[in-house]
């Protein structure tokens, strides 16, 4: 019944979260930590997130798909991305239908006024765990701040910043990161 799990999960998470999958990330972290944790330590979901990050298609479909497989293969990915995308498409569907009747209601604009900060706040909370888990991976503390792998994850931090400020294509800041990672991890400088 491990996928039925994985879809019912996956489901409940696009089913409550508005925003796309970063406002899903925290929720995310939290089931899969709370059904599958032992599998997967925080080190584990932003190996995940960086995977589904880099990889074409939705955030939140990548992310289901990859912890389903890694749950229970091919079938449990399946299950996991069925159950993450099916609540969105209904919704849609719904919404789609009623949209143009109520679309002037101030009672749907002001849901839609509420809902914007409401996601940026979990965006924003988002990068901060997955901020602090790359940064310090040993916890907070002064001595993460004397670490090599804290400078070298920094100035890659820099970099792409200032890269993608820019305007450089996506696609070349995720190559330009995989190299830095690989030649650092290379030379044993992480």
């Amino acid at each position: 019944m491990i996928y039925l799990e994985l879809f019912l999960t996956f489901f409940m998470i696009g089913a409550v979260t508005i925003g796309g999958g970063y406002a899903m990330l925290p929720l995310m972290q939290e089931q899969v930590a709370l059904h599958w944790g032992d599998l997967f330590p925080q080190e584990a979901i932003t190996n995940f997130i960086a995977v589904s990050e880099s990889t074409p298609g939705p955030f939140a479909v990548n992310m289901a798909t990859y912890v389903g497989s890694e749950v229970a293969g091919i079938l449990g990915s399946a299950s996991a991305t069925m159950g993450v995308v099916l609540p969105s498409f209904i919704i849609i569907l719904i919404v789609a239908r009623f949209y143009d009747k109520y679309r002037n209601s101030s009672i749907v604009k002001g849901v839609m006024t509420g809902l914007k900060p409401a996601v940026v706040g979990l965006i924003a909370g988002a990068i901060l765990s997955v901020a602090l888990d790359v940064f310090f991976p040993a916890g907070l503390s002064a001595a993460a701040l004397t670490t090599p792998a804290f400078y070298l994850s920094a100035g890659i931090f820099a970099v792409m910043l200032v890269l993608a400020m820019k305007k450089v294509h996506p696609i070349l800041l995720i190559v330009l990161s995989a190299v830095a990672g690989i030649v650092i991890g290379y030379l044993g400088l992480w």
